[in-house]
């Protein structure tokens, strides 16, 4: 009833931070994001990217042509479908330009992160900036201190930064990735995934040419009440238990 007090079917999910260094680490993003590096303002010339792979984008082809809408009718999308594959979109943002690199591949790993790397880092002003930012998850094609010296080794200018685990919502570009999936994969009706890939690079052309930086509001001092009341909550329910 809509009147009952306790709704038990409505619930929200949410992971506990239990990397000891989440603080650290979220707050070498955050800073970034504020324009600053170890303490220090960053160069006009130094750029901040922010990166991440969607994978297992699939082709489904309905079995019916979806209906456009018309007036008063949303558009029609058959429920069933077959497969026609699936595809990988790497992409990075520029958080600074409000610039979008991406490429789709077969599927994901170093050697398909190098490419975007490569499809960055050869032109300007990436090549020749003083610093080039990239922040990433701990996927397995950019995870620990090794891929931070590996893109070290293909590009001496460019600096990975790592999110802790588990904190998907400080990297920038997934926020882009949640406008691709609204904007141009849903409802989903594709021939095969040669019409994905064009969907996914014209919406980012398009995209590009409208876009502006986000206005990214969450700073260090919000973390740090965030962590605060996530930790008295934490020791409150250890006294209750004890």
């Amino acid at each position: 009833m809509s009147a009952d007090a306790l709704r038990p079917w409505q619930y929200r999910s949410w992971i506990f931070p239990r990397d000891p260094r989440f603080a650290e680490q979220a707050g070498r993003v955050l800073d970034l994001y504020q324009g600053s590096w170890e303490g220090q303002p960053l160069g006009p010339q130094d750029c901040v990217l922010s990166t991440d792979e969607k994978t297992s984008i699939q082709a489904r082809r309905r079995l019916h042509p979806t209906l456009p809408p018309e007036p008063g009718q949303p558009a029609r999308v058959e429920f069933e479908y077959e497969r026609r594959g699936a595809l990988a979109y790497l992409a990075a943002w520029d958080v600074r330009r409000a610039r979008v690199f991406g490429r789709c591949e077969t599927t994901t790993g170093i050697e398909s992160f190098h490419r975007l790397v490569d499809q960055v880092m050869r032109q300007e002003p990436y090549r020749s900036a003083p610093r080039v930012f990239w922040i990433s998850d701990n996927g397995s094609s950019h995870r620990g201190a090794i891929s931070a010296e590996r893109l070290r080794t293909w590009y001496p200018n460019a600096i990975l930064v790592h999110t802790p685990v588990h904190a998907s919502w400080l990297n920038q570009i997934e926020i882009y990735f949640s406008i691709v999936t609204r904007k141009a994969l849903l409802p989903g009706d594709f021939a095969d995934l040669t019409a994905v890939e064009e969907r996914l690079l014209g919406f980012q052309t398009w995209y590009e040419a409208e876009a502006k930086p986000f206005e990214w509001k969450f700073t260090r001092a919000d973390l740090a009440r965030l962590l605060d009341k996530l930790h008295e909550k934490e020791a409150a329910k250890q006294r209750r238990a004890g």
